[in-house]
């Protein structure tokens, strides 16, 4: 199942709950008219679906190949383009100030 297919099956199963169906039908409709959709899109939609029990419902309606068939390429295009962010502090120089020596000098 490619990433279309799959907002189009979430879309289609969240039906009942607006905020989700509104994101899946962007992301849908986007890819139809062979448009990028940033991460930040379906990362909402990730969200969404989980926060209102789409994914859960999806999990309890689909056999776990089919499951995994339909979020995996939607979970694939976040972690492929979504940016990732270093958990490492920043050292900034402070002006004037000696330079930063690396350990082991």
């Amino acid at each position: 199942m490619n990433l279309r297919d799959a907002t189009l099956v979430v879309l289609t199963e969240s039906a009942d709950h607006p905020a989700v169906a509104q994101l899946a039908r962007s992301a849908y409709e986007s890819m139809s008219n062979g448009e990028e959709v940033g991460y930040q899109v379906l990362d909402d939609l990730i969200g969404e679906a989980s926060g209102k029990g789409v994914l859960r419902a999806l999990k309890g309606k689909y056999d776990p190949v089919a499951h995994e068939a339909i979020i995996m390429p939607i979970l694939a295009e976040i972690g492929r383009t979504k940016p990732i962010r270093s958990r490492r502090p920043e050292w900034h120089p402070t002006p004037g100030g000696p330079p930063r020596l690396s350990p082991g000098r």
